[in-house]
């Protein structure tokens, strides 16, 4: 029985010491500058732009995202179409391992579809990006103002946008 309880507490201590070492260890897939479109109050879309990282050995996939901003939230990219942009859904966003990803104006991004209220410089917007292996990674930004290469308060999918030559 002494042998028996010895073995429960060496187990237990094994546990509190690795315990704080887990939850200090760095998560492999992280943020950097996220920001979302400040729009007009007219405006019922806007985007949200970040770099995301990967620091694993594994490629990553982003599969959803969520906002409570919108009533929709989507990955979007715009795609060159016999002259003309047009910005459609896809699936996901791969990560590639030990690299990064730009979610940029006129890239991909994350859409903000039917805005609950309109996004004014410096509004806070929490997303939460969802993982190819089911974690999900919170992202807190806020609005910005910036140039707006169209309106964003009309876009819908497969809008058409005239590319400059």
């Amino acid at each position: 029985m002494n042998a028996f309880l010895r073995l429960g507490r060496a187990l237990l201590a094994g546990l509190i010491l690795s315990a704080p070492l887990s939850a200090l260890a760095a998560p492999a897939v992280t943020v950097e500058h996220p920001y979302a479109r400040a729009v007009p109050p007219v405006a019922r879309n806007s985007g949200a732009f970040m770099l995301i990282r990967n620091d694993s050995d594994q490629a990553r996939r982003v599969i959803a995202a969520r906002s409570d901003v919108s009533r929709v939230t989507e990955l979007h990219t715009h795609i060159h179409d016999h002259g003309v942009m047009r910005m459609r859904r896809v699936d996901f966003i791969e990560v590639p391992a030990h690299g990064s990803v730009a979610l940029k104006p006129g890239g991909y991004h994350v859409m903000l579809i039917g805005l609950k209220h309109p996004l004014r410089p410096g509004d806070p917007v929490h997303i939460d990006l969802t993982l190819d292996d089911g974690s999900v990674l919170p992202v807190d930004l806020k609005a910005k103002k910036i140039g707006m290469p169209m309106k964003m308060g009309g876009m819908q999918h497969g809008m058409a946008m005239p590319m400059k030559h």
